[in-house]
């Protein structure tokens, strides 16, 4: 946990998932350039503030006295938020939190955007956005330069109306929007669909979520490996993005009770749409937006399958997939298995030993590895 400053207030902030001694920080220099940008030019008391994708709570919390709308699609970033709001003393009813599958309700009067890593997620964010604006309305995007294309800007010029960008600040950079009412702009984002012919589905996805345009290929490796069996088992698809694997695996096992779960609104809601759109909506389905399987009850589990994302948005690392083969070994049921795929140079296999004291190469390709990690019970 790191201290922001800004301006006479302190705010003591933590990432999410919370991790000891986390060498990163739960804010960036584009957080701290908002934040400058509006000390000098401060809003009216009563601004009506709408802040998008705020990663962890920085502007949140340091906006409070606003009654801001936050607007994310991640359920983590919701969390920490609440816990930073929390643990700084800072009265959590004046913070009004909007799912990423739902839509802000009424205008603001500023609008305070963090980019997202995706294009198209921006791009579905905006197309929403622009109900909720008037000419008033001041709009400011912040991102650190070496992760912002110039798509970016492009796109806030294609949807909301004329931009113009600001000097670079510790690598960080502002994007100033004047809306245009008049401005004519498609009527929104559309779905992205594919088909897995092997096991007859054809999916869609929200814009944003992994691989929604095509079939991602650690995915179809681990799709080699999805079992068939006619006996009743439970079954998670963590991270489930699209919901490929647990739609796939319930094609083979048509007695399987299946959770699809992903900390991303946009994701869970894709995969539920997608259980229908494949004629499976009868199935024993959950659809699950949380922290993955940290609140799923011990022993309940006979098969996690995973592809583990290795950022969590521009950070890299590994800590993400090591929590969620955590998660995955203490849902698991003796004699239940972890199936997992990874670029062989992650290293998953280490890991997986560490876990269950057993690693076993299921599959492979020159790029890809799938591993299994069973649970025999031992603590």
């Amino acid at each position: 946990m790191d201290t922001m400053i800004h301006g006479a207030s302190s705010f003591e902030l933590a990432r999410f998932p919370l991790r000891h001694n986390d060498p990163l920080r739960a804010w960036d220099a584009a957080d701290e350039y908002i934040l400058h940008e509006l000390a000098e030019s401060p809003p009216s008391p009563d601004a009506r503030t709408l802040i998008i994708g705020d990663s962890f709570g920085a502007l949140t919390c340091a906006l409070h006295r606003f009654s801001p709308v936050l607007w994310t699609d991640s359920f983590l970033g919701r969390e920490a938020t609440a816990f930073n709001l929390k643990h700084n003393d800072l009265e959590q009813d004046l913070v009004t939190m909007v799912t990423g599958d739902q839509d802000p309700v009424g205008e603001f009067d500023l609008v305070l955007i963090k980019a997202p890593k995706a294009i198209d997620a921006l791009e579905d964010f905006l197309f929403r956005l622009r109900s909720s604006l008037k000419p008033t309305t001041r709009i400011i995007l912040g991102s650190m330069i070496k992760h912002t294309p110039g798509s970016v800007y492009k796109t806030l010029e294609r949807i909301i109306g004329p931009t113009t960008t600001s000097l670079g600040r510790k690598k960080a950079r502002l994007a100033h929007v004047d809306f245009d009412l008049e401005l004519k702009v498609p009527t929104g984002s559309k779905s992205k669909s594919y088909e897995i012919e092997d096991f007859d589905l054809k999916l869609s996805s929200r814009p944003g979520v992994f691989s929604g345009d095509r079939l991602d290929l650690g995915t179809r490796v681990l799709l080699g490996s999805v079992p068939q069996t006619d006996a009743p088992i439970s079954v998670a698809d963590l991270g489930c993005g699209n919901g490929a694997l647990g739609l796939a695996l319930a094609r083979r096992c048509p007695q399987a009770s299946v959770i699809f779960v992903d900390e991303s609104d946009l994701a869970v809601m894709s995969a539920r749409e997608n259980s229908v759109l494949c004629g499976m909506a009868d199935h024993d389905f959950e659809f699950r937006v949380a922290d993955g399987l940290a609140e799923q009850d011990f022993d309940t589990l006979d098969l996690v399958l995973c592809n583990p994302p290795f950022h969590q948005a521009q950070a890299v690392g590994d800590q993400i997939a090591w929590r969620m083969f955590e998660q995955a070994k203490r849902a698991l049921k003796p004699g239940g298995d972890l199936l997992v795929v990874g670029n062989r140079h992650l290293g998953y296999h280490i890991k997986l030993q560490r876990l269950f004291g057993n690693a076993d190469v299921v599959d492979s390709d020159e790029r890809f590895v799938v591993l299994r990690g069973r649970y025999r019970g031992e603590g």
